[in-house]
């Protein structure tokens, strides 16, 4: 009894499908694992068929989608997964549009220069050599990493070496059987190109792709020929040296300011924990030019591994991925706890605090971006003390989703703010930009060196702030509680609902958009922004599905569906003035606001 007669129908053009795919990889096990799973569907019998024929059609009936972020999804053969087949389609599709942009704007400045960094997931080492040798078969000067390290650090080397492109393999804080092509753009790739007379880069310089570059790029992978038939060169690409990152460490690691003298060290004691991911050395390192020396790592973490033994899901949001970091945090009486996500993008904090269960505290992203934005726009990096500038303010910007505090925090300093859409390819983007962060703890505290979210500099100038604090006899609290007593409680918090059925989505978006709410939990609903209309002079961004109501009081819930996962998202906030100094007051008030105004949210949804 085949898969058919089992009834599971595997379609004739899935099949079809399937042996052109085998037929065209580059990789044997990738062929040899596709055609065996299409041979149980065909003759096999039962479930194993059934389960047989289901993958195969999951694997083929579709192509992995390249978007603004590049690529991301399960390994394995197929199309619709990640594999060198569809990693090799992809480096041709991107030197195509290396050609086509970046040579023509400067024919005698030579050949299109893409630089490609890996972490350390599964095959993303043999995806960067395969980048690296279809460029250089595409006349494309291919520059590879030396060994698996952070994301920051590629982003940091297409801006530094002037690149055209950059790739970095990585799946960030993804699962482990997901892997990931991310794309930037630099050099004659960027409008404009290199840097202006007054020293502002020009838009995107070693950014991560967005519209209309990733639908080009995207058109161009498509006209690619099977991988088996794309031209990948044995040599020839270069292999750099430690410059690169030395430059980058360097660069972080100045940051806070010349780091006291030998004999005077932070005495500042920092748990660190990588989750098993590339950034462990790279922190470490930056954090001891920083002056920044008692780190300890959390030792089942440590390594590089590929498995992410202790958590399934290696997030430092997630609850339990720091468990193991805040319990060496205890024995050793620490001070602050760091985490970076397995490329080290992404920085999470925690904080001794008494008033909480187990003694510790995480900050939310929402918090540290406020904390680091405070200490930006007062000048407290190196260079920074005077912000403003003749042509204009330094900017501070944030997501549309994160905390409207970062915006009073600039006004109080006479600074420029900026609200984008979600996602450091657009917050990198902002004009004359000092600062920029996500609440997913996303951060860019040096945009002259990363035009992304960095977890290592971050690190950094957080660590070189708590040790500065702890001198005065203060903590990074203390910061937090400064900023509820200048401009209230900003309490920040997210609903989420996650569904089978995305026409759900669709369906409750355009319910709300036919009737808003009038009010949400007592609050009278002032304004609704639709900001799929995309008018800055409502928004302030451009057009995306989501809408904003904006609260008497200060208050905002802004609902969006996740751009990867099938889920609405709602986020919330609340602002509560302090009386006098009485702060106890005020956040248990925010945070009694804040869950009557989550559950007025679930009943409004109803999902």
């Amino acid at each position: 009894m085949s898969a058919a007669s089992s009834g599971v129908s595997l379609d004739p053009r899935t099949s079809a499908r399937a042996r052109a795919w085998a037929e065209g990889d580059v990789d044997d096990d990738d062929r040899a694992a596709l055609l065996a799973l299409l041979d149980r569907a065909e003759h096999e019998t039962g479930d194993d068929a059934a389960r047989a024929a289901a993958e195969v059609a999951s694997a083929v009936d579709g192509h992995l989608e390249f978007g603004t972020a590049g690529l991301r999804g399960a390994l394995g053969p197929g199309s619709n997964r990640m594999n060198r087949a569809v990693v090799v389609r992809a480096a041709a599709g991107l030197a195509s549009h290396l050609h086509r942009v970046a040579a023509p704007a400067d024919p005698e400045a030579g050949p299109p220069m893409c630089v490609i960094g890996h972490d350390a997931r599964h095959g993303s080492a043999q995806f960067a050599r395969d980048t690296a040798a279809v460029m250089t078969a595409a006349g494309v000067r291919a520059l590879l990493l030396p060994r698996p390290l952070p994301t920051p650090v590629l982003a940091f080397a297409v801006r530094h070496l002037d690149a055209d492109a950059g790739v970095m393999v990585t799946a960030s804080h993804n699962p482990p059987q997901d892997n990931g092509y991310k794309v930037y753009l630099g050099g004659r790739c960027t409008p404009g190109g290199g840097v202006g007379a007054d020293g502002d880069d020009a838009p995107g310089r070693g950014a991560q792709i967005v519209p209309p570059a990733d639908a080009q790029i995207a058109a161009d992978i498509a006209a690619q020929p099977p991988a088996r038939e794309v031209p990948r060169a044995e040599k020839g690409w270069s292999v750099l040296g430690g410059d690169v990152l030395e430059a980058y460490l360097n660069g972080a690691s100045a940051l806070p300011g010349p780091p006291p003298s030998d004999g005077h060290r932070s005495a500042l004691r920092v748990v660190l924990t990588p989750v098993h991911g590339v950034g462990g050395a790279v922190v470490i390192e930056a954090l001891r030019r920083a002056g920044v020396t008692d780190v300890a790592v959390v030792p089942e973490q440590a390594d590089p591994d590929p498995a992410f033994p202790t958590t399934a899901f290696p997030n430092p949001e997630e609850p339990g991925v720091l468990d193991l970091a805040l319990a060496l945090a205890r024995r050793r009486d620490a001070h602050l706890v760091i985490a970076v996500d397995p490329d080290a993008d992404r920085c999470a904090v925690a904080v001794p605090d008494a008033s909480r269960e187990g003694g510790w505290r995480a900050l939310t992203g929402d918090e540290l971006g406020a904390v680091l934005g405070e200490h930006v726009a007062s000048g407290g990096l190196a260079g920074g003390r005077d912000l403003r500038r003749h042509d204009g303010d330094a900017v501070l910007a944030c997501s549309l989703v994160s905390s409207s505090l970062l915006g009073r925090i600039a006004a109080a300093h006479r600074l420029g703010h900026a609200e984008t859409l979600t996602g450091f390819k657009w917050i990198s983007r902002a004009p004359r930009l000092v600062f920029g962060y996500e609440e997913a703890i996303g951060y860019c505290v040096a945009p002259q060196l990363v035009r992304d979210k960095d977890g290592v500099s971050a690190a950094v100038v957080v660590a070189a702030l708590a040790a500065q604090l702890q001198a005065q006899g203060r903590t990074l609290l203390d910061v937090l509680d400064d900023l509820a007593l200048a401009h209230g409680v900003h309490a920040t918090g997210q609903v989420s609902f996650r569904v089978e059925d995305l026409s759900l989505i669709d369906a409750a978006m355009a319910r709300l958009r036919e009737q808003p709410p009038a009010e949400l939990a007592g609050r009278v609903v002032e304004r609704v922004d639709d900001l799929s209309e995309g008018s800055p002079e409502t928004t302030g961004v451009p057009a995306t599905d989501g809408l904003r109501w904006t609260l008497h009081g200060g208050g905002r819930v802004v609902v969006r569906p996740s751009g990867t996962e099938p889920k609405l998202k709602c986020y919330l906030e609340v602002v509560v003035p302090v009386a006098g100094s009485d702060l106890g007051s005020a956040r248990a008030l925010a945070d009694g606001q804040l869950g009557d105004l989550g559950a007025a949210v679930r009943d409004l949804l109803a999902l």
